[in-house]
């Protein structure tokens, strides 16, 4: 059996937490509307932001006039970040027997299964948040039927009047052009047949749309496609995260370091997290066993820079 030794414990403790802050999946995509900034505390109000945190504001003065003062953001509903913990387990038979230590790919690849499945739950929490009707105002939300809908190839839908007539939607209620798009994998697999986008996309001489091109096409920094599916509890059915539906929206592109840049949300997270706790090994199971412990909440700090198309395909 495989041996941990305290100094080894030592070592291995944050070269795991170091893995596990940087894991990615390229299949999950919520980031990009809810980006990850650090919080102090567990608990607390979300950084709102209305119309003014996006306008632009005159700074001229005459002298002895009063200095105007603006504030971006302001204390919105109250969060509070939930704990996720689960176990990635190791069996001993997965190493060699000589071995007196655990190396670390063998430990990345037990902590990367955890965090994938946190990862999953994560994108769905997103995804709830983002799709659902009741966060938009009026004028900030749409349902397609029938023939407006994109996977319809009879001439009446136009996914391109509609995406422009959406970015509208934003700017007048912020005063800023969405800068992303995000859609569902079905929306997507529409979207690439659709004959409208077909002709537009011909002169770039591509023979299929892609996201970037569908960036250039919307006029928008990024289109990203949702592609992550999850299951029942029986594991029997499968469903889309992002469902039918779009979400176009003026992000914090930049690289985030705190909650106070006008931004459609975020991903609260607690300092130092996620973290890898120390493994530790289980003589039942034969095996090591690595803790991981996150602890976040995505939350929405502008609905009015965002705009929803439900059932945008049939």
């Amino acid at each position: 059996m495989p041996q941990m030794t305290p100094a080894n414990a030592r070592v291995v403790d944050p070269v795991l937490s170091t893995v596990a802050q940087g894991y990615q999946n390229s299949e999950m995509v919520a980031s990009v509307l809810f980006p990850t900034v650090d919080v102090p505390l567990r608990g607390g109000n979300i950084i709102t932001f209305g119309k003014e945190a996006f306008m632009l504001y005159g700074s001229q003065r005459a002298p002895g006039e009063n200095t105007r003062r603006v504030q971006f953001g302001y204390s919105g509903n109250p969060y509070a970040l939930v704990d996720y913990s689960l176990e990635g387990l190791l069996p001993i038979e997965n190493l060699q027997e000589s071995q007196k230590s655990i190396p670390i790919d063998k430990s990345a690849l037990a902590l990367n299964g955890v965090l994938s499945i946190m990862a999953l739950r994560l994108e769905k929490q997103s995804a709830d948040i983002a799709r659902t009707a009741a966060t938009y105002a009026a004028n900030n939300k749409l349902v397609l039927s029938g023939t407006a809908q994109w996977s319809d190839f009879s001439g009446v839908s136009n996914p391109v009047k509609v995406i422009e007539a959406a970015k509208e939607a934003v700017r007048a209620a912020i005063g800023k052009r969405p800068n992303t798009i995000v859609m569902g994998a079905l929306v997507m697999a529409a979207l690439k047949q659709h004959p409208i986008v077909v002709d537009r996309v011909k002169y770039t001489g591509r023979d299929i749309a892609t996201p970037e091109l569908l960036a250039m096409l919307f006029g928008v920094e990024r289109v990203v496609v949702g592609e992550a599916i999850y299951s029942n509890d029986a594991g029997t059915a499968f469903t889309d995260v992002w469902g039918k539906d779009v979400v176009i929206a003026y992000t914090n592109t930049a690289p985030v370091s705190s909650a106070g840049a006008p931004s459609y949300g975020y991903t609260y997270q607690l300092d130092g997290y996620p973290i890898a706790e120390e493994p530790y090994y289980d003589r039942n199971s034969k095996s090591w066993i690595f803790p991981v412990t996150r602890a976040e909440a995505p939350v929405m700090a502008s609905a009015a820079a965002g705009f929803l198309i439900q059932n945008a395909v049939a």
